[in-house]
């Protein structure tokens, strides 16, 4: 059987990079986006590639600042929702493209979703104290 590699380049397409963005897409189970330094990429959501001819703002601004950006966009297709992207850097340390998913933790209010766990842990602590027999 013959196995073909990935190389990925500041010019490679966005059916080039595909089976990158669909192996993390499969992991996180989340929408992301993926585009190199000087070619749209692609944005994957639900399994499926929506388009091969992708950029949003935060890929864009990723680049250009060759970093990882925790944002929510103004503008394109994920307006208003957290997004976090972080580049892929070659050996010189450019970023030669970046990639985004969907910040889940950016989505959600941690006060309100962990507020209640010191007393949640206490209330375990009270159970399984509880169950224990003192010999």
């Amino acid at each position: 059987m013959n196995y073909l590699g990935i190389t990925l380049t500041a010019n490679s397409t966005g059916e080039q990079i595909e089976p990158i963005a669909k192996a993390i897409h499969k992991i996180v189970g989340l929408p992301v986006t993926m585009r190199t330094l000087n070619r749209r990429g692609v944005r994957i959501e639900k399994g499926k590639v929506l388009d091969y001819n992708y950029s949003g703002p935060i890929l864009e601004k990723a680049l250009e600042m060759n970093a990882t950006v925790r944002s929510i966009p103004k503008t394109g297709k994920y307006t208003g929702i957290p997004v976090v992207v972080t580049t892929i850097k070659n050996e010189d340390g450019y970023g030669i493209a970046a990639i985004g998913v969907v910040d889940v933790v950016g989505t959600i209010d941690l006060g309100t979703a962990f507020g209640d766990y010191p007393n949640i842990v206490n209330q375990v602590s009270d159970i399984l104290k509880s169950r224990v027999m003192v010999p």
